[in-house]
């Protein structure tokens, strides 16, 4: 840094000081009226290194999720709040339609026991739940890990096999494809029936679609969202017996009806009518 860069420092470093006594000062004035703004320094999307994401356009990674370092995420997946993928010390892969689930970590082998350099992949239409915990394991496409299920090293979860909620599933263990594994440590219990297969599927594309859902929420603004808030208000507590004795016909705003793929009850009632 020259003579010119440090004087400009010096002099950027005395104004943020400035600031920050001025911040005090009024903090100290408000008494205990005043409202305390923290700064978060969370970053969803980080590079590390010379490690940088690589995130499809229509991805949806949730504010509280981070996404660290030599990650690639296709389109249509979704990684959900507070969820962690940390790509540092190798990558992680996860295909089109998958989903994160929250609190979910997902992490990557630069050596372990068995000597292996392992990443992370995750293939197309995959669902992880709630908090499960991933380590240099693959899960093919169409699986299914249940919420709260740890893979280690090595692990490989086959097309259309299911993970039981809370199961540990050892190093270097392979689950065949159409079986369901338990336990602590996972071992098999029983094949999956057609309906269970078809679930999978299913659960990939509600995800699919709620997470367009949560997207659109979290990209509104401030003023939007008081919108929204005064006109679910005014039409909370209409009663359509005393609307129609006057003659009075009431629109729910567009803004406030969600697609029918969210809610499939009020598809199936559409058709019934």
């Amino acid at each position: 840094m020259g003579t010119l860069g440090r004087a400009i420092y010096t002099v950027g470093k005395w104004i943020r000081g400035t600031g920050q006594a001025m911040d005090r000062l009024g903090s100290t004035i408000q008494g205990g009226l005043r409202v305390e703004e923290q700064l978060s320094r969370h970053r969803t999307i980080m590079n590390i290194f010379e490690k940088e994401p690589r995130i499809h356009k229509d991805v949806f990674v949730a504010p509280s999720a981070a996404v660290i370092g030599d990650v690639e995420i296709g389109h249509g997946s979704s990684i959900w709040y507070g969820s962690i993928l940390r790509g540092d010390v190798n990558s992680i892969h996860i295909g089109s339609g998958s989903n994160i689930q929250d609190n979910s970590l997902v992490h990557v082998a630069k050596a372990n026991i068995s000597g292996k350099v392992l990443p992370t992949i995750i293939g197309n239409n995959v669902t992880i739940g709630h908090s499960a915990v991933l380590h240099a394991c693959t899960v093919e496409d169409e699986a299914f890990v249940g919420m709260g299920a740890t893979l280690l090293d090595g692990v490989v979860v086959e097309k259309h096999s299911m993970v039981g909620a809370g199961s540990l599933v050892k190093q270097n263990t392979r689950i065949p494809s159409g079986e369901v594994w338990v336990g602590n440590p996972a071992k098999f219990l029983r094949k999956l029936t057609e309906e269970e297969i078809a679930f999978i599927a299913q659960s990939a594309t509600n995800y699919i679609n709620l997470a367009q859902v949560h997207a659109a929420e979290n990209s509104k603004t401030f003023d939007e969202i008081e919108l929204e808030k005064m006109l679910r208000k005014k039409y909370a507590h209409k009663d359509e017996e005393y609307d129609s004795m006057l003659g009075v016909v009431r629109e729910i705003p567009p803004e406030l009806i969600l697609p029918d793929n969210i809610l499939p009850n009020k598809a199936q009632k559409a058709v019934a009518h």
